[in-house]
C-alpha cells in the first residue's frame, strides 16, 4: 500500500495566509523525505477555511523544494476556468514538474465560488455541462496538430496557427504525453465522476467524507465503466482519502483529534454540511440523525485516529470493507502545535506502514 497527502488545504481563518501556506509547505517537504508517494493540493476561491485559491502556485514552490514526491492538484475545478488559459497552466506546471504532475480534476465547486465567477449555481446540470466542455477543449487543445476550433456551448474558440517562421502560434503540449495522469474525485455516493474514471483508465479518487459502507459501491461504479470502454479496472489506481491523526498513545491521539479535526468539524465542516448529501454520506446507517454525527461517532467510525497499532488496524478494516484499494490518502492537519501535524506524518509511515505493507 501507498501513503499520500490530500491538502485541501484546511486552515483556522485567524491563520495568516503567508504562515498557513509556510506549514502547506513544510508537510510537503516532510512528506517527500518520509517516502510518501504523492501530495494533493485543493482549489477554492472563496472557502476561508480551504484558502488555496491557486494551487498550482503552491506545487511550483513545493516542486523546487522536493525530489521524489508527486504533486497534483485536488482538484481543479474546472468550471472556474477558462480552457485555453488552463491548459497553459497545466502544461507549463507540468513542464516544470518534469514527470512529478497529476493533475486531479472535479466537476462541481461550491455556490459562492461559482457566484463569484458569475456562474449559476442553481443549476448544477449547466455547471457539469460546462466543466465537461473545459474539458473536453483541454483534451483536444493539447492533442490538436495545426489550426484547432472549438464551438460548444461555452466556448468559441479558433486559435492562430503556429508560424515557423515567426514562431508564434498555438504550440504549448505538455511535458507528459499525451497528457499527464488524470485523476477524479468524488465526494457522493453515486457519483458520475467514478464511472467516468473507469470509462477513460483515469485515477479515482473517494473522498473522506464516505463512510466504509459506501465504499465498495463506489469501486463498483469504476468497474461498471471500465467494463463499458473494454478496460480492466485497477483497483491498485484507487484513491482513498481519510482524516488521519496517529500519535504515540491512543489517548494523546483522541485528545489531539478532538482539539484538531474536531476544531474544524464543529466550525467549519458540520454547518455546510448539515441536511446535505456530505453530512448523509458519513453515516454508517441512513437512519441516523444529522445530531448522531459527532466528533466521537466520526473518531470512532470513519476517522483514523489512534496510536499506531490501532491506525493500523483502521486501515485493515477500511481495506477489507472496501474491497482494497492502492493508496491511502491523508488529509492534512493545522494543529496549534505544528509538530503534532509532523509526528503523525512520521509514525505514519515510521510505525503503521509497516504493519499494512502487505496489504495492496
Amino acid at each position: 500500500m501507498h501513503f499520500g497527502l490530500f491538502m485541501m488545504p484546511l486552515h483556522p481563518p485567524d491563520r495568516a495566509f503567508a504562515d498557513a501556506y509556510d506549514r502547506d509547505i513544510d508537510q510537503i517537504v516532510l512528506a517527500d523525505q518520509l517516502g510518501f508517494r504523492e501530495a494533493w493540493v485543493g482549489e477554492h476561491l472563496t472557502e476561508r477555511w480551504e484558502n488555496a485559491p491557486a494551487p498550482d502556485l503552491l506545487i511550483a514552490k513545493a516542486l523546487a523544494l522536493t525530489r521524489n514526491v508527486r504533486l497534483g492538484t485536488g482538484v481543479t475545478l474546472l468550471a472556474l476556468h477558462n480552457p485555453v488559459y488552463l491548459a497553459h497552466r497545466v502544461a507549463m506546471l507540468d513542464h516544470m514538474a518534469r514527470g512529478r504532475f497529476q493533475w486531479g480534476i472535479g466537476g462541481g465547486g461550491i455556490p459562492t465560488d461559482l457566484a463569484l465567477l458569475g456562474l449559476d449555481h442553481t443549476n448544477p446540470t449547466a455547471v457539469r455541462a460546462r466543466s465537461a466542455e473545459v474539458l473536453d477543449v483541454v483534451l483536444k487543445l493539447w492533442a490538436s496538430e495545426g489550426p484547432f476550433t472549438y464551438h460548444g456551448a461555452f466556448f468559441d474558440i479558433d486559435t492562430p496557427v503556429f508560424d515557423p517562421r515567426k514562431d508564434r502560434g498555438y504550440y504549448m503540449k505538455p511535458y507528459q504525453q499525451p497528457h499527464p495522469p488524470i485523476a477524479v474525485a468524488a465526494s457522493t455516493p453515486n457519483s458520475h465522476s467514478m464511472r467516468m474514471a473507469g470509462e477513460r483508465g483515469w485515477i479515482p479518487m473517494s473522498s473522506s467524507l464516505l463512510s466504509r459502507p459506501y465504499l465498495s459501491a463506489h469501486w463498483r461504479l469504476v468497474e461498471d465503466g471500465a467494463q463499458s470502454a473494454g478496460r480492466p479496472a485497477k483497483r491498485s489506481q484507487w484513491r482513498i482519502a481519510r482524516d488521519i491523526l496517529v500519535a504515540p498513545t491512543g489517548a494523546m491521539a483522541r485528545e489531539r483529534a478532538r482539539a484538531v479535526l474536531g476544531r474544524n468539524y464543529i466550525r467549519h465542516q458540520r454547518p455546510n454540511r448539515l441536511g446535505t448529501i456530505q453530512m448523509a454520506s458519513t453515516k454508517l446507517e441512513s437512519s441516523m440523525p444529522d445530531e448522531a454525527v459527532t466528533v466521537d461517532y466520526l473518531m470512532e467510525n470513519v476517522w483514523i485516529v489512534g496510536d499506531p497499532r490501532e491506525c493500523a488496524d483502521k486501515i485493515h478494516q477500511l481495506y477489507d470493507e472496501s474491497g482494497g484499494f492502492g493508496t491511502l490518502l491523508a488529509i492534512t492537519t493545522d494543529s496549534d502545535d505544528a509538530g503534532w501535524d509532523h509526528e503523525s506524518l512520521r509514525l505514519l509511515t515510521e510505525q503503521v506502514a509497516p504493519r499494512v505493507a502487505h496489504l495492496g
